[in-house]
């Protein structure tokens, strides 16, 4: 009996995947066996796993319904909180006005860092039982925060509504949307992330716009309501159409899990040097209305920096993450980094006009965008595709003790320099600077220090 295989198939970057045909029949006549066949074995080819890069689909009706429902959790979760500057100045002048700016801005700092500190177990629960319930349970949370900072006059109140209760929602609902956009793109992961952060962009653009508008003709409380609608419709679209390509794997809640990524140099650097940038980009964003007003803009069109700035990193999001996918994740995140350092420093610190306090705004926004697209891709890059739920929730759980303390630091600067605003800059200036600096070295320890390639 002879047997033939066919050639083997190459698969998607040279990947081999063994292939038999069906075997030739040998008929052997006038043997012992008489006019029996013999037929030989047919051998199975064994399917690719699903997260083999070949079997990304990167397109098509389900990847682009799973994308259209991560830009509506970044809207409602990351575009929220890219409005924190019009709270700040509002508290300030208005239900708190007898507290400093640095007490004040402890409630978005907790609202910062109650949204990303439960990360770990929000992704491990992401993992072992995918996207649905986690939007869920977080949109009640987000939703019943709204509505309960909007009845809020005392400053507990304010922390427990908005700082606490409201972000515990925007955790499960970031972590839902950016974890299951990966499990649909490979090759054009960076611009799908670049879309899906387009989403927080246009929510910071949207917010504050809505607040300084509706504000006088309906008052806060009703202002936070209509807010709180708004990411309810948009809540319910993204919990029919987000979903995970990957089923969930199921796995025991030890301690081991939450310690497992801290085992990789590549993601404990590449930590470090989110770290240091973040504790320093909220603050621009954060104290750019008061800065501004505080150098004489009128209260109208201050209120327009921050759609200014949140319009910008709609572009600073997706036009990074396409970037991204030819020039490197690494490569891109470092060189942002070290172009928003420097806007800091060049240009937001000798501002004194309202053409400087716009044009930083813009470019800002643009520059500072691309942390929220490129971050989730880079732990991507570095893990394997079961993983990204734990990790992106361990990175950014170390991530909220920087935005719990950035903010509070800013403040109590301005204090310090009765109400002057230089020292807050070239503290934010010193901190984004420093994460660029450490974002070149996980950079090179990632290419494994070379200098030319793409990574």
């Amino acid at each position: 009996m002879s047997k033939a295989a066919s050639p083997t198939p190459s698969i998607d970057d040279s990947v081999q995947v063994n292939s038999q045909s069906e075997s030739d029949i040998d008929i052997e006549k006038g043997s012992a066996k008489g006019d029996q066949l013999d037929y030989a074995p047919e051998v199975a080819s064994e399917p690719l796993p699903l997260s083999h890069p070949s079997q990304f689909p990167d397109g098509g009706r389900d990847a682009m319904l799973a994308l259209l429902g991560a830009f509506c959790c970044l809207f409602c979760s990351f575009g929220w909180i890219n409005c924190i500057g019009v709270f700040q100045n509002y508290y300030q002048s208005h239900q708190l006005s007898n507290y400093s700016p640095s007490t004040v801005s402890w409630i978005p700092s907790c609202e910062i860092f109650v949204m990303f500190f439960p990360g770990p177990f929000v992704g491990f629960f992401y993992d072992n039982y995918g996207p649905k319930y986690l939007i869920i349970v977080g949109t009640l949370f987000h939703v019943f925060g709204i509505m309960m900072t909007s009845l809020s006059t005392e400053y507990y109140q304010f922390i427990l509504a908005q700082g606490i209760c409201s972000p515990l929602g925007l955790n499960c609902i970031f972590n839902a949307g950016a974890s299951s956009v990966p499990t649909w793109f490979h090759k054009k992961r960076g611009a799908a992330f670049g879309v899906m952060a387009a989403g927080s962009g246009l929510g910071g653009i949207i917010f504050p716009i809505m607040a300084s508008h509706l504000i006088p003709q309906v008052g806060f409380g009703w202002t936070m309501r209509i807010c709180a609608f708004l990411i309810l419709a948009l809540m319910g679209i993204a919990m029919f159409a987000v979903r995970s390509r990957l089923p969930p794997t199921p796995r025991k809640l030890e301690l081991a899990v939450f310690l497992e990524p801290f085992t990789d140099m590549r993601f404990n650097i590449l930590t470090f040097s989110a770290f240091l940038f973040f504790m320093a980009i909220f603050i621009p964003i954060n104290f750019v209305e008061v800065e501004a007003l505080a150098n004489g803009m009128s209260m109208r069109l201050a209120g327009y920096l921050l759609p200014v700035l949140n319009a910008a990193s709609i572009f600073g999001r997706i036009i990074p993450g396409i970037l991204a996918d030819k020039l490197g994740r690494f490569n891109t995140q470092m060189f942002m980094a070290f172009f928003t350092a420097i806007l800091v420093l060049a240009l937001a610190l000798p501002a004194s006009g309202n053409a400087a306090f716009i044009t930083f705004a813009a470019f800002y926004g643009f520059a500072s965008g691309a942390f929220v697209s490129l971050a989730p891709a880079q732990v991507a890059q570095i893990s394997k595709i079961e993983h990204i739920g734990v990790r992106m929730g361990v990175m950014f759980s170390v991530l909220s003790f920087a935005g719990l303390v950035g903010n509070p630091i800013a403040g109590a600067i301005v204090v310090r320099d009765h109400g002057g605003f230089d020292g807050l800059n070239i503290f934010a200036g010193v901190m984004l600077m420093a994460g660029a600096v450490m974002f070149t070295v996980t950079r090179m320890v990632v290419a494994e220090w070379k200098v030319w390639v793409t990574i």
